[in-house]
């Protein structure tokens, strides 16, 4: 490892053949964590590439467990609505959320997601906390997309290759320093969705990520990063300013900037959308479904929501996905949605 960690260190970039050495070597268990931790902070500072992301991406999928969805056999195109965190602003689970919106409104939604990490709730946490088991084998979760149009991968179980790395990843979280993993989670889905919404914790990663997922050939997606009142960025689009937005489209990257304020959304802050505990936001998740939340924390989810209906294919632009995921609200259908993924875990557990 010593020439890989000479070549970064000279800031040179990694071919995919030094990539899949890379992953082999971090995924060895005997390996010295202090090496690890050292390879990877030599591949940030230089500044990740495009081709490396996608390569560590491919490399990690392919040790992944395969969930077996025949996206042939599905009604819709399958999508994912995920986001890298590292904002620091403790949001509540804004994907997790319109995850049951989506479902309501036609998409199929097979979500990748884990514990906490950046946060103060992942959606693996909040999950748990609505009642809905984490661990679903291959042939469960087939089955519980086919029947609802919607499903959780537990990225613990699905990555398991990802031990191996616990211990230096926790070293460097505790050092505050950044590396590849901070950014792989959003793209790991081992389902492999052919679109997805991802948000990011910085505006120059939108076009990254879309260019990475184009070279991962996933067929739609919108990248964002949100700006908050306060200039704060956060993995959203967002209600309180403007919104930087990479889109991939039949194998083309391009960049726009959406303000929600101009389809007739009430500016929130950040105040009024930050989250707390699993419990506490299982409740305002559910609040939001059933009609009960209002306001700053419901814009968010409509506005989030709206833009995957577009890269799903269900709406032609953010105007109408907002129309849309509002519809899935009032009419009581994401609550049902919500209703009907919890019966069906209790009953299959």
């Amino acid at each position: 490892m010593s020439a890989l960690l000479e070549k970064l260190q000279a800031g040179i970039d990694l071919n995919r053949s030094d990539v899949k050495y890379a992953v082999t070597f971090l995924l060895t268990e005997a390996a010295p964590a202090a090496e690890k931790a050292a390879i990877l902070t030599a591949l940030h500072e230089k500044g990740e590439t495009t081709e490396e992301i996608a390569g560590f991406v491919e490399q990690l999928i392919d040790r992944a467990v395969d969930p077996m969805i025949d996206q042939t056999a599905l009604a819709e195109p399958m999508i994912d609505v995920c986001g890298t965190g590292g904002s620091s602003l403790d949001l509540f689970n804004v994907s997790t959320t319109i995850m049951f919106i989506l479902a309501a409104g036609g998409a199929t939604v097979v979500k990748h997601g884990n514990r906490s990490v950046t946060s103060c709730c992942g959606s693996a946490d909040v999950i748990e906390a609505l009642g809905i088991r984490l661990v679903w084998t291959p042939q469960d979760l087939n089955a519980c997309v086919q029947r609802l149009g919607l499903g959780f991968i537990y990225a613990r179980e699905y990555h398991p290759a990802f031990r191996a790395l616990a211990e230096m990843r926790a070293q460097l979280a505790r050092a505050g320093t950044r590396t590849v993993f901070n950014l792989l989670g959003p793209l790991l889905n081992p389902a492999r969705p052919p679109r997805q919404l991802i948000g990011v914790y910085a505006p120059r990663l939108t076009k990254v990520f879309a260019e990475v997922l184009r070279q991962l050939k996933r067929e739609r997606a919108w990248v964002v990063h949100g700006s908050a009142e306060n200039g704060a960025g956060m993995d959203n689009i967002s209600t309180g300013g403007a919104t930087t937005l990479a889109e991939l489209n039949e194998g083309r990257v391009t960049s726009a900037v959406l303000d929600c304020r101009w389809l007739g959304i009430t500016a929130g802050s950040l105040a009024e959308v930050r989250g707390a505990t699993a419990a506490e936001n299982a409740k305002t998740l559910t609040g939001i479904l059933s009609g009960d939340v209002t306001g700053a924390k419901r814009d968010l989810a409509l506005v989030n929501a709206g833009g995957a209906f577009v890269v799903a294919g269900l709406a032609q632009d953010l105007g109408d996905g907002i129309s849309l995921a509002r519809e899935q609200i009032d009419s009581g259908r994401a609550l049902q949605k919500l209703r009907a993924f919890q019966d069906y875990s209790a009953k299959t557990r």
